[in-house]
C-alpha cells in the first residue's frame, strides 16, 4: 500500500454526489491595518462584486498566546464577501483572506475562483510575504451509511467503528497530525451523535448521527507573496488531500457518491 503523505496523486474520480460540506483555503500574511478601512478595501470589493456582490461586515475576537496562558486580543474587523446563493464566501481581515465553498463542484472551479481573488489581493491589497497556507476540506455522510461506514473506508481509518463495539459509542473521533517536511496534514475523522460538530466554525451540527473526514493541509513556511506560487503551492496542497481522501475511502464511497469506476 503506498505512503499517501507522500504518493503521486492518483486520477480524479468526479464525485457527482460528494458528501463535502466545506471547502476552506486560507492565506495568512503580516498584518495590513490599513484593511480595516472602507476607502482602501473598496477596490478590492469591485474587483469581486460582479461574483460576491454581498458584502458584510463583521467583527472577529482573537487570542494571544502568553505565558499567562490565552488572552483575548482586539478585535479586529472582517470583510465578508457572498454569492447570492451564501454558497461561496470571501472573507478578508487585516491578517488574512480565506475563500470557503458550501457548494463546491470542482478542483478547477474553486481553483479559479481563487486565482481571481488572490490576484486582486494582490492588486489592491500587495501584501509582500505569505506567513502560513492551508487548504481544508471536509466531508460528512449521514443517515444508513454511517450504519455501513466498514464498507466505506479502511480499517485504519474507520478504528471501533464499524465493529461490534462500536454499537454502544455515540461519539469516536480521532485525530492525527502529520508532517512531511514543512507540509502539515491535521486529519481528523469519526462518528458524531445528532447535534455535534468539532468545530462549530466550519461544520454546522447534523441533525442525524453523522461520519466526518475532516482533513487540513498547511504550511507555516513563510514564502513571497506571487499569485501564481501561491496558487500553484494551494493546488499541491488539494492534491495531498485528496491522495489522503482516496487512501482512506473505499470504491464502495466513490460509487456510492455516484463515482464512475
Amino acid at each position: 500500500m503506498l505512503d499517501p503523505l507522500v504518493a503521486p496523486s492518483p486520477v480524479e474520480v468526479p464525485l457527482p454526489q460528494a458528501p463535502l460540506v466545506r471547502v476552506i483555503t486560507q492565506l495568512r500574511f503580516p498584518e495590513i491595518l490599513a484593511i480595516e478601512q472602507r476607502d482602501f478595501v473598496a477596490p478590492f470589493q469591485e474587483a469581486l462584486r460582479a461574483v460576491y456582490p454581498v458584502l458584510r461586515q463583521e467583527q472577529t475576537q482573537g487570542i494571544l498566546l502568553t505565558q499567562l496562558g490565552v488572552q483575548p486580543a482586539k478585535p479586529q474587523i472582517a470583510w465578508r464577501f457572498a454569492d447570492i446563493e451564501g454558497q461561496w464566501r470571501v472573507s478578508l481581515t487585516p491578517g488574512f483572506l480565506s475563500l470557503e465553498a458550501t457548494k463546491y463542484t470542482s478542483r478547477s472551479d474553486f481553483f479559479d475562483r481563487l486565482t481571481a481573488i488572490v490576484q486582486a489581493l494582490d492588486k489592491h491589497v500587495a501584501p509582500k510575504l505569505l506567513d502560513r497556507l492551508g487548504v481544508r476540506y471536509i466531508a460528512r455522510v449521514t443517515g444508513s451509511m454511517v450504519d455501513e461506514i466498514d464498507k466505506l473506508v479502511i480499517p485504519e481509518v474507520r478504528g471501533i467503528v464499524g465493529t461490534i463495539a462500536a454499537t454502544h459509542a455515540t461519539h469516536a473521533m480521532s485525530e492525527t497530525l502529520f508532517a512531511v517536511d514543512s507540509v502539515n496534514v491535521l486529519a481528523r475523522w469519526g462518528r458524531l451523535p445528532p447535534g455535534a460538530t468539532t468545530d462549530p466554525a466550519a461544520i454546522e451540527p447534523a441533525t442525524e448521527k453523522s461520519w466526518v473526514l475532516d482533513l487540513d493541509v498547511f504550511s507555516a513556511a513563510s514564502m513571497p507573496f506571487e499569485t501564481g506560487a501561491v496558487v500553484a503551492r494551494a493546488k499541491e496542497f488539494a492534491a495531498r488531500q485528496y491522495t489522503i481522501f482516496r487512501w482512506a475511502v473505499t470504491n464502495e464511497f466513490l460509487r456510492r457518491h455516484g463515482g464512475d469506476l
